[in-house]
């Protein structure tokens, strides 16, 4: 089996090709920079593929900033210091993102002859960002497909119905070295500890027993 997966390098989707290597796939990871507030994220992903001598790309998207607003994520505003909240995410949206990469990453698949592409959209996310929904991955499905006929590509979403909680158990599992990720939006040394995915995710490791292994007692 064989499949492209848009590997961020924070929790999600380094949990996902977790669990693609332990299903029996041979990954394809594509990275994306789209011009982000910082590059941890990138440089982790690039670390987890290398540890995992993995196929890894990172594709250049970064000269479409200037078109997609003023999103804290591409720091456009200030990055928010709370929960998730309609508010927040409104922040932190940077619009048709996920379309945008999974059409790339589906013409990459069909251009490699790979059937399916993966992300790593979760159930919490569902409730603030459109491209996390079910009803947005049931709608791309058709589309890829249809849009991939020679080769087509089916499009997968395996963590849709899951809470990041969940995703972090099952990673514990498959013992991901989630000491190489990165979530938080300000992207300095340290996890802020306030920003919504910081808190989001230390959440999850709390439902887990876990401590957040970014976060140390000082910290």
């Amino acid at each position: 089996m064989r499949g492209v997966l848009i590997l961020s390098g924070g929790v999600d989707s380094t949990t996902l090709l977790y669990k693609m290597l332990s299903d029996g796939y041979e990954v394809a990871a594509i990275t994306f920079n789209y011009a982000q507030r910082h590059k941890k994220e990138i440089d982790c992903a690039k670390t987890i593929a290398e540890r995992l001598h993995i196929t890894h790309r990172v594709v250049d998207l970064s000269s479409l900033a200037s078109l997609l607003g003023d999103s804290a994520l591409l720091g456009g505003k200030e990055v928010p210091s709370c929960h998730y909240t309609e508010e927040a995410a409104k922040k932190t949206v940077v619009p048709n993102r996920n379309m945008i990469m999974l059409s790339v990453a589906a013409g990459y698949a069909e251009a490699h002859e790979i059937p399916e592409v993966f992300y790593a959209a979760h159930k919490n996310d569902s409730t603030i960002y459109p491209d996390c929904r079910l009803e947005f991955v049931s709608a791309l499905r058709p589309a890829i497909r249809l849009a991939t006929a020679w080769h087509p590509v089916e499009l997968q979403a395996p963590f849709v119905d899951m809470s990041k909680a969940e995703i972090v158990r099952l990673g514990i599992a498959l013992q991901v070295p989630y000491e190489l990720t990165w979530s938080c939006y300000r992207g300095k040394e340290r996890p802020c500890r306030t920003c919504p995915t910081c808190i989001e995710r230390e959440e999850a490791f709390a439902l887990n027993g876990r401590r957040d292994p970014l976060v140390d007692e000082g910290n």
